[in-house]
């Protein structure tokens, strides 16, 4: 069954037991990775800029950059995507926040199967280099600085984008984090879900592969022995104050890091 880029609703990045002189050059060459990396995301600024940066354009160049991460070393493990478009409506996908990976890639995973934006910091929209990219996806933007007003924003610009059939992913969490804590996951996302009467896809994902740069954070190392992982729960409504679906995100995300820490693909 073809689901956008992929032909199941489950990918494992395949497995090549020789590789050539060219492949084992590019293998977590960060160098090469840098530079093709951005090569991709110039390329989607020049066409944002002109107001030439849709859905599908959106896509294609995450789904290069999923391919650049594959040529470099990067195993990807992806399940549950039967999951993505279950619901006819749209849906809020909330997730752990570990790199800029994540951010990256969901949209080639997603945006193929149902219209999608993210809730994003106010500095990634005036990024000089991402600002442009990411302004053109209409996202919802929140300052982390004042969480009054990041409710409202994330409450009055959800609504709107829902009302027209646009799914948001959302990070809870304050920042991008190796570990994934509990106490920093806010229910911000389940009560959106509450008030506009959709469900919540939780994320779980694991993509250490690439870490935080120390001068540009969206440029940093890359390891190929960090395997990465994404999953998609089934989607479920909210009730109440939100307090027992929020914990189950939790209790999903949780399982799925312990889960591929005993994982024979986690080498």
């Amino acid at each position: 069954m073809q689901t956008g880029y992929f032909d199941s609703y489950s990918y494992d990045t395949p497995v090549k037991e020789k590789l050539n002189l060219t492949e084992r050059l590019r293998l977590n060459n960060r160098l090469y990775f840098i530079y093709k990396y951005a090569i991709i995301v110039l390329k989607s600024r020049k066409q944002a800029k002109i107001g030439m940066y849709g859905d599908k354009e959106w896509e294609d160049s995450s789904f290069y950059i999923f391919r650049l991460i594959e040529k470099t070393g990067g195993k990807f493990h992806i399940s549950g995507m039967e999951n993505i478009a279950k619901s006819p409506e749209p849906v809020l996908f909330i997730g752990n926040h570990m790199s800029t990976l994540e951010t990256m890639i969901l949209p080639g995973i997603i945006s193929p199967l149902r219209r999608v934006t993210f809730v994003v910091k106010e500095s990634l929209v005036k990024h000089p280099l991402f600002g442009d990219v990411m302004r053109s996806r209409d996202p919802i933007v929140v300052g982390r600085t004042d969480p009054r007003k990041d409710f409202e924003a994330v409450m009055d610009g959800g609504m709107e984008l829902l009302s027209k059939g646009i799914s948001i992913i959302i990070f809870p969490q304050s920042t991008r984090s190796l570990e994934f804590r509990p106490e920093d996951f806010n229910s911000l996302g389940v009560k959106l879900a509450k008030k506009a009467g959709v469900k919540v896809v939780p994320v779980a994902l694991k993509t250490d592969f690439w870490g935080n740069g120390k001068i540009v954070k969206e440029l940093g190392p890359i390891d190929r022995h960090k395997p990465i992982w994404f999953k998609f729960g089934e989607p479920f409504p909210v009730s109440g104050n939100g307090k027992e679906e929020n914990q189950k995100i939790i209790d999903f995300i949780k399982s799925s890091l312990k889960e591929w820490e005993n994982n024979p693909k986690n080498i």
